[in-house]
């Protein structure tokens, strides 16, 4: 499985020697960790991931523009007709053209339904956790929703997940739920404070997931 680490501010370049296949940096102005700063220069695996949440079009685009990203991550309530218009936007006017991964929120249960509107227009879905903010609640959903999961789109699983959750995900590997699932998207769990991550814990984590 990838891995991808998000909510990316103040040591970007030491989380990058890890080589995380994405970094995330999160356009969110109500977030702790809204980034506002220079992306140090990444080796070329590492795909830049831009967050926003019920962003203005405009918005999107002039942050993949300005940092060159390489995804967008759709963390609002996003809906299929905006992320039309968005993709028909960046076709036109963006330097180069993100893929795109759509968010659902998760507790007990899930509506997978509400996947189908993006079947033809999101890259990935993103599985999270619900709860009051947009993302980094700090704590898992039930992964057992999964096992109905109605698509063969890869997804990445995300939602507190932190290194005592590697049994965890050594066991969900092995079900039919892993299936399609891509990539592992880590957050607050790995943080000292808000966007400064922890190396050590993130080197271990990282090196877990590919034994």
């Amino acid at each position: 499985m990838k891995l991808k680490v998000c909510g990316m501010k103040y040591n970007t370049a030491e989380v990058a020697k890890l080589q995380p296949d994405y970094l995330g940096f999160i356009f969110y102005k109500n977030s702790p960790r809204d980034f506002d700063d220079v992306i140090p220069k990444l080796p070329k695996r590492i795909k830049k991931v831009g967050v926003f949440v019920d962003a203005p079009i405009r918005t999107v685009l002039d942050k993949v523009n300005y940092y060159r990203l390489d995804v967008i991550q759709l963390h609002g309530k996003e809906s299929p007709e905006y992320t039309k218009d968005l993709l028909r936007v960046l076709t036109d006017s963006a330097v180069n053209y993100p893929e795109i991964i759509k968010v659902f929120s998760i507790k007990d249960d899930f509506d997978f339904s509400q996947l189908k509107p993006f079947k033809d227009i999101a890259s990935y879905y993103l599985f999270d956790t619900k709860g009051k903010l947009p993302g980094g609640n700090g704590y898992t959903f039930n992964w057992d929703v999964l096992k109905d999961y109605p698509s063969t789109k890869p997804y990445f699983l995300s939602g507190g997940i932190g290194l005592s959750e590697l049994e965890k995900i050594k066991t969900f590997k092995e079900s039919h739920a892993s299936k399609y699932c891509y990539a592992i998207d880590v957050n607050s769990k790995f943080e000292i404070e808000s966007g400064l991550k922890n190396i050590e814990e993130l080197e271990k984590f990282k090196h877990e997931l590919q034994h």
